[in-house]
């Protein structure tokens, strides 16, 4: 723990210059007293840094000196930034790893890529839940992540959708993934390798049993099947539709005029109901005549409803 708070104390000094013992304390979370400690021992261990006393003073680093890691070219660097989400290692329970590691990556970078590395992170911000949906609660991704990291499996107490609701199962898990703002759990257990929704776990017991991974299996290979097993599933039928010019544009048609037949994949009748409601009269569905039923009874009883 003091040797990790001594690097960090080095590099805080070698990315801002002078600091002053109470900004030191602060940034590492410790009292001033053990920031004079750790000052002393990082110069009785050779490291040029020097005291400066008065309202301006602090502690600094003789010009020039440097600690360096070679080999970052300026696309790695920028990459190396980009890729930082301080949100999600925070939620793994990484975040003041992370914010060492990127203080670490920065003090090794020379000043030009330093200074290209403070650019991206002023202009590129990563946010990547959608606009209209609250962030899941997932009280137990730390938990998981844990076991993840430890190969341990786990008892879990998890909510799907049909029934029964709720069951308990052993799994062990696999490895997580975060797609479009959630947390997904990918774990083998008594039905093979499967996905679970980190916000549905209800509880969760870290066993002793440690497991090791299936032969070949890769976590990457595995989520590209499972898109594409879920993408497969999603849409059933099609419909026979034409559409206006602001229809076209809005599901992704090129347009042929003031009006563009289009085949358009749908995920069921119900899901592709709401759907084309959403584009009003840019869109009239020709097939299948269930929809088409469907949807002109939907349009005669709002017009029946506004017609006062």
């Amino acid at each position: 723990m003091r040797a990790s708070r001594l690097v960090t104390l080095l590099l805080l000094l070698q990315n801002r210059g002078r600091l002053t013992a109470r900004q030191l304390a602060d940034e590492l979370e410790v009292s001033v007293r053990t920031v004079y400690r750790d000052v002393e021992a990082l110069a009785a261990a050779g490291i040029p840094l020097y005291g400066e006393a008065g309202h301006a003073g602090g502690y600094r680093l003789v010009d020039g000196y440097r600690t360096r890691l070679t080999g970052l070219t300026a696309d790695e660097a920028q990459a190396a930034f980009l890729a930082a989400l301080p949100g999600t290692a925070a939620e793994l329970g990484l975040g003041e790893a992370l914010a060492t590691a990127r203080l670490k990556l920065r003090a090794a970078l020379p000043a030009e890529l330093r200074a290209h590395a403070d650019r991206i992170q002023e202009r590129f911000l990563l946010d990547a839940p959608g606009w209209y949906g609250d962030a899941d609660r997932t009280p137990h991704l730390t938990a998981v992540a844990d076991a993840v990291w430890a190969r341990r499996a786990v008892l879990l107490q998890y909510r799907r959708w049909r029934a029964p609701e709720e069951i308990s199962r052993r799994v062990e898990p696999y490895g997580l993934v975060l797609k479009a703002g959630r947390w997904y759990l990918v774990a083998g257990g008594p039905s093979g390798i499967r996905t679970y929704r980190v916000d549905q776990i209800l509880e969760l017991t870290c066993l002793a049993e440690e497991f090791t991974l299936p032969p070949g299996f890769s976590l990457p290979a595995y989520w590209t099947a499972h898109l594409a097993d879920f993408r497969s599933r999603l849409h059933t039928g099609h419909a026979l539709v034409r559409v206006t010019p602001e229809g076209a544009r809005r599901l992704g048609v090129p347009p042929e005029g003031a009006w563009t037949r289009a085949r358009i994949p749908i995920e069921s009748l119900d899901h592709a109901h709401g759907e084309f409601l959403r584009l009003g009269t840019d869109v009239e569905v020709l097939e299948p005549p269930e929809l088409r039923t469907r949807l002109a009874a939907t349009a005669r009883a709002l017009a029946a409803r506004y017609a006062g």
